[in-house]
């Protein structure tokens, strides 16, 4: 039998994976602004485009949150 489908708690699990990206898109800004002159302009790059999905991410979590929050 399948189990009942519990969504009781998304907002919460939404909500701390963007604290976790939020987190993870400044650390790595801050690595970028102390080491971006010691990395390959190839890595700055990378590191920048992590960034850019992290943004997106970050703005598709929220749109959920709030389709969460209506039903």
């Amino acid at each position: 039998m399948a189990k009942p489908d519990d969504r009781s708690d998304n907002v919460e699990k939404l909500q701390d994976m963007v604290q976790d990206t939020i987190q993870n898109l400044e650390e790595s800004e801050e690595y970028l602004d102390e080491h971006g002159e010691e990395i390959a302009p190839q890595e700055r790059e990378a590191i920048r485009q992590n960034n850019e999905n992290r943004r997106q991410s970050i703005e598709g979590f929220r749109e959920e949150i709030k389709d969460e929050a209506r039903e």
